[in-house]
């Protein structure tokens, strides 16, 4: 048995309905669907929900990070430490799969070999219509450097406490997890034969990135920082990550008992700020820390624009993207594998950040 993990959160239904419709006219129904909703708005995850019910080859959890960036790692880790199948593939709601490709699976299982498969990828205008596979036009084909759709033994994956749950957002997550199989001794192989997979379009990561405070999550420049990281795992040739808490994620209660704390204010001034980043948060311990962020009404009045430009001391102040940057490269550096609520306002106008310190 096979179990396929969907990491989700926030796509439209169509898109998925159009991968578990390939799923189930497989020719040979050897697998079982995890699909892991990392944290959907309301009204998406009772649609999913919905959704998953017509398809009795799925089981799927909700998982309370909501108001965490959006982290692939976590959401796989849950689902591998749960899984009780010797092997595990990794998919997405992007993908629509050939009706032979469980066959492929079945055949290419091996317990010290790693395997990804060449993808076809599809226009935008290709990805919205409902055809048989081989009716669709590929606009082009994906390489060994395009690691994402993997075939893994799961024991393997374990051994090395799966995903590196640094990498939040987008980007080298999958090129790291091979990486670092590799170094463990297992086996890595790119199948590309056949293309029995196809990945419909969306607009990536770096397309949808603001260079303002933005209501969605974002973090500047962490596709470079994931990169970074990528490379240091890889020079260092490490195997084993996530030495805290693998596997874990916030928990109802948790989320519940965040969710209610009432918040401390602080302002956008830049001595306040680093003091709370570098001093409060890191030396607190065992406690909740809950505030909220808005910007100081002296920063933004004629008097401080005026002694800006004569020279006059006057205080500093961080933009409210700055603040959110630096809070949020400390939350996924440091803080990630605790509970924690991160929320921007419908405004713009601050930034709420709510923490469970042990």
């Amino acid at each position: 048995m096979v179990t396929i993990l969907y990491p989700y959160r926030n796509r439209e239904l169509s898109r998925i309905k159009r991968s578990l419709d390939s799923l189930a006219n497989q020719k040979v129904l050897n697998f079982e669907v995890f699909f892991i909703d990392y944290g959907s708005d309301e009204d998406m995850a009772l649609q999913v929900q919905e959704l998953v019910t017509h398809y009795d080859f799925i089981s799927y959890e909700y998982l309370f990070t909501s108001n965490q960036p959006w982290n692939k790692c976590k959401a796989l880790n849950y689902a591998v430490k749960k899984t009780e199948s010797d092997f595990c593939f990794i998919a997405d709601v992007d993908i629509i799969f050939h009706p032979e490709f469980s066959i492929l699976l079945e055949r290419e299982k091996d317990l010290n070999t790693a395997v990804f498969f060449k993808v076809g990828f599809l226009s935008e205008e290709e990805s919205i219509k409902n055809c048989d596979f081989e009716s669709y036009k590929i606009n082009f084909y994906s390489n060994e450097e395009a690691t994402g759709m993997t075939l893994f033994p799961v024991r393997k994956l374990k051994e090395i406490r799966g995903f590196d749950a640094f990498f939040h957002f987008w980007g080298a997550e999958d090129t790291d997890v091979l990486n670092r199989l590799k170094n463990h001794g297992c086996k890595i192989e790119f199948y590309d034969e056949n293309v029995l997979l196809l990945h419909q379009w969306h607009p990536n990561y770096r397309q949808s990135e603001t260079t303002v405070l933005n209501k969605e999550i974002q973090l500047s420049g962490v596709v470079e920082l994931n990169h970074q990281h990528l490379k240091y795992n890889l020079e260092k040739r490490i195997e084993r990550v996530n030495l805290q808490g693998w596997g874990g994620v916030m928990n109802e209660s948790d989320y519940e008992e965040l969710s209610g704390l009432p918040t401390i204010k602080l302002s956008n001034e830049v001595s306040e700020i680093d003091h709370f980043l570098f001093v409060e948060l890191y030396q607190k311990k065992e406690c909740f820390i809950s505030v909220e962020i808005k910007t100081h009404p002296f920063c933004r009045t004629f008097k401080h624009k005026i002694k800006k430009i004569f020279g006059k001391k006057v205080s500093e102040f961080y933009t409210l993207k700055e603040v959110n940057d630096l809070l949020l490269l400390h939350l996924v550096s440091y803080y990630h594998h605790l509970p924690y609520i991160y929320k921007i306002s419908d405004n713009l106008e601050s930034i709420e950040f709510k923490i469970k310190k042990d």
